[in-house]
């Protein structure tokens, strides 16, 4: 298992949201950080989600 990391912005550079969770996989962690963002209605906000060793798997403006 990985640690991932959700990050969710507002336009003005608040941090909406700072999450971390484990996945198998960054295909997994790619999809449950899509779920989380989409739960909290923050999909269309800027977001992003990274490995623990940096690698970008979401990411969306």
């Amino acid at each position: 298992m990985c640690m991932y990391y959700l990050t969710a912005f507002d336009k003005n550079g608040e941090k909406l949201l700072d999450e971390s969770f484990e996945a198998q996989t960054d295909r997994e962690a790619k999809e449950i950080g899509e779920r989380k963002l989409k739960e909290k209605n923050l999909f269309k906000k800027t977001h992003r989600c990274t490995s623990s060793a940096g690698k970008l798997v979401l990411f969306g403006r």
